[in-house]
């Protein structure tokens, strides 16, 4: 499938503002955080703005974003249209607990209620998303049930990272933290090359036999191409990336994405706070590198049953 750059920056950046949502608020809930004014508002603002800077630059990939607001009407059906309401819900209970925490100095009680429930919409609506692409048929790489667990454990692994480098940055730091993320890319690493290995090896289900019927009368083959140019559906549903080119950045994904961040997250243990603040800072920078090109990949990579018919 053609990479879409704004759908690309829409998956990664709400998937960590979820990710963050979902952990700082079982923190602070559970005392783990102190409810301070800024650090609230630091991690609370920096969650709400990636999921709505996210949510913001999906509507770019659209015809006529101005049309988007429809797609809510259809979630009896469309896991496009449940997730646009999840994401909408999921900010009443998200704004109440911020409120709760920066202007009140506390996360317990009502405001703790809220908190709980902004994270369980976070985790729904990222499965929301992730279903978008798991549940079509047409498309082998995405029609895996690796794909809902890789965008959930990514968009927690990436708000653990993040989370890393607030606390630090506040001195509210604790050794729990550390924990979560390192657990956290571990857990990320191991099932993005699981989804990696099915995705190469998974059968092929969809072939010229089984597309036109006429597998029963022996092989079937195609006389020649139906077209002599590229168009519409080649370019966007076929889209060719080298082999050596998907090994090279599936080595730079690994690299940026769990390597130096699980690096520097070791790393910080052992080392005065100023120094780990540092490599805290490293590891998101690293972080975003590695997201935006396994997702780079993710669309790159599959392709429609479609091109079956152009003889690919």
């Amino acid at each position: 499938m053609h990479p879409a750059y704004s759908v690309i920056f829409f998956t990664t950046a709400s998937g960590a503002g979820y990710g963050l949502l979902v952990l700082a608020a079982i923190f602070a809930i559970s005392g783990l955080m102190p409810a301070t004014a800024w650090l609230g508002f630091v991690t609370n603002g920096l969650a709400l703005g990636l999921i709505a800077g996210g949510l913001l630059s999906s509507t770019f990939h659209l015809g006529h974003p101005e049309r988007a607001w429809r797609a809510l009407t259809q979630w009896r059906s469309s896991w496009l249209s449940r997730e646009g309401v999840l994401a909408v819900a999921t900010f009443v209970p998200a704004g109440l607990f911020a409120i709760g925490w920066v202007f009140l100095g506390t996360t317990t009680g009502f405001f703790g209620w809220m908190g709980a429930a902004a994270a369980v919409l976070a985790v729904a609506t990222v499965i929301s998303t992730s279903m978008i692409y798991a549940s079509l048929i047409t498309i082998r790489q995405w029609n895996n049930g690796i794909v809902p667990v890789a965008y959930l454990v990514l968009g927690l692994m990436s708000g653990a990272v993040l989370l890393e480098a607030v606390t630090r940055l506040f001195g509210v730091h604790g050794s729990h933290v550390d924990v979560v993320a390192i657990v956290l890319i571990v857990v990320g690493w191991l099932v993005k090359l699981a989804y990696w290995h099915s995705a190469d090896t998974g059968l092929v289900k969809t072939t010229l036999a089984t597309a036109t019927g006429l597998g029963r009368f022996g092989s079937v083959r195609l006389l020649e191409q139906p077209h002599t140019e590229e168009n519409f559906l080649m370019q966007e549903m076929g889209f060719v990336v080298a082999r050596k080119h998907a090994r090279r950045l599936r080595a730079i994904a690994q690299a940026t994405l769990f390597v130096v961040p699980l690096a520097a997250t070791i790393a910080s243990l052992f080392v005065a706070p100023m120094v780990a603040m540092v490599l805290a800072l490293v590891a998101v920078v690293s972080l975003a590198v590695g997201l935006l090109t396994e997702r780079w990949l993710f669309f790159a990579e599959a392709k429609h049953d479609c091109m079956v018919y152009y003889g690919r």
